[in-house]
């Protein structure tokens, strides 16, 4: 099972390499060119600003969640707490993601109207239903994982 989580362990590290990435070359380059778009409007390239990189932060910390959670399994402690309250944080992440992709959307709507780009509300509303999916799916996780600890320690008990 090492071998897995390893795997896994790599692979959300590099899930955030590009984030990385686009948090240092791209998003700067992008709200220089909304507020030479709209001049008028440029002093909101700063909320925009501020909404990106505040989900760059709740990603990573959703990350850092998941490297917790598969440090869990390694540890055999997949079926505790801890296991439980990392999905439900790696839930509320994706949830705030999606809330602060919603307020940005005003914003990516002007741009996307301006520079007749329609593809850029495509990409938020994408952004904002994939959010969901995994809140979604932490959720049912969270609520199995629940179930099978209270299961566990009924069995517990009853030995």
């Amino acid at each position: 099972m090492k071998r897995e989580t390893l795997f896994l362990k790599i692979t959300v590290v590099l899930m955030g390499l590009p984030v990385l990435a686009l948090c240092i070359f791209l998003i700067p380059e992008l709200a220089k060119y909304f507020a030479k778009l709209i001049p008028h409007l440029a002093f909101m390239q700063y909320p925009f600003l501020m909404g990106l990189y505040a989900t760059a932060l709740v990603f990573f910390y959703a990350l850092y969640q998941a490297l917790k959670l598969l440090s869990y399994i390694d540890k055999n402690e997949a079926f505790s707490k801890l296991s439980v309250q990392a999905l439900k944080k790696i839930k509320y992440c994706a949830l705030t993601i999606g809330a602060i992709y919603v307020a940005i959307m005003p914003l990516l709507y002007l741009l996307a109207e301006l520079d007749d780009a329609p593809g850029l509300i495509l990409i938020g509303l994408l952004i904002i239903f994939g959010c969901m999916v995994i809140a979604v799916f932490a959720a049912v996780l969270q609520k199995l994982l629940k179930n099978a600890i209270d299961i566990k320690s009924e069995n517990d008990l009853t030995i």
